[in-house]
């Protein structure tokens, strides 16, 4: 009688724990409940403020826009081509399967390093001295692409005159 007493008082201890246990997780749930509540309500106030925002820039944008669409700034003059080159050299025409240097020139490399990559990439190629002027005018980028497009006209009409001249530029 005694183990069957002991088995009631530990299913009355055990169903106790259980009710503390089952009332402090519906308390946890609660609570993260009430976070998340806190939190959504704040993004979504987060949201607001921003797509407020985003109407104000658009708007802005569009007064800009409508403001200096009656201004008319001058026409920037655009070479079509680089004419730096003779009619010669301009005429050439490079085949579609011709290997074509994959470096660039902006300045700030070295100069003697950079005319040597080139040459050593078309030693493999060969080509004419018209191509590895064009080729050559290929590898420029910012101040340098500025510098060969700032060139009198028809001023180049060999590869070693524009090997001689980029070496005296950069």
């Amino acid at each position: 009688m005694e183990t069957v007493h002991t088995l009631q008082e530990t299913m009355t201890t055990s169903k106790a724990d259980q009710e503390r246990i089952l009332v402090e997780v519906r308390a946890e749930q609660a609570l993260r409940q009430d976070q998340f509540r806190v939190e959504l309500d704040a993004s979504r106030t987060s949201n607001e403020e921003l797509r407020r925002a985003n109407e104000e820039l658009r708007r802005d944008l569009q007064r800009l826009g409508e403001h200096s669409a009656g201004e008319q700034s001058p026409p920037i003059p655009v070479r079509a081509r680089p004419m730096s080159f003779s009619h010669a050299i301009i005429n050439v025409v490079i085949p579609t399967n011709f290997m074509t240097p994959r470096i660039t020139f902006t300045g700030i490399e070295d100069p003697e390093a950079h005319i040597t990559t080139f040459h050593t990439q078309m030693m493999i190629s060969r080509g004419m001295d018209a191509m590895h002027c064009k080729l050559f005018m290929r590898t420029f980028a910012s101040t340098t692409l500025d510098w060969f497009i700032g060139l009198p006209d028809g001023h180049i009409t060999s590869f070693d005159q524009f090997f001689t001249l980029f070496r005296n530029n950069s």
